[in-house]
C-alpha cells in the first residue's frame, strides 16, 4: 500500500505515468483543510464505530463460515484476522 502519513493524517501516493513522478501532496492541502475545518468548527478527523457491513458473494460467506467453524472461532474473528493481515502489509 502506498501510504504517506503527516501528523497522523494519511495520503495515498500514486505514480503518474504521464508526468513520470509520484503524486501525493499533503502538506499544503492538509493545512488548507485544517484551516477550513477550524473556521467552520468542523472536527477534521472521522470517528469510526468499529462496525461496518460487508457484502460478499454467498459462496465466499459459506466458505468463510466453514473455515471459522473448523478453526473454532467466530466469523467476525476470522474476518478481523484477514483484515489485519491485509492492512499490516
Amino acid at each position: 500500500m502506498n501510504l504517506m502519513s503527516v501528523n497522523g493524517y494519511h495520503a495515498k501516493i500514486e505514480y503518474d505515468a504521464d508526468l513520470d513522478l509520484f503524486r501525493g501532496e499533503i502538506r499544503k492541502s492538509l493545512q488548507v483543510f485544517l484551516d477550513v475545518c477550524k473556521e467552520k468548527s468542523i472536527e477534521p478527523r472521522r470517528n469510526y464505530s468499529g462496525k461496518f457491513n460487508l457484502r460478499i458473494p454467498v459462496e465466499l460467506h459459506e466458505k468463510a463460515a466453514i473455515v471459522a467453524e473448523v478453526e473454532g472461532k467466530s466469523l467476525n474473528a476470522l474476518a478481523q484476522e484477514a483484515l489485519l493481515q491485509r492492512v499490516a502489509a
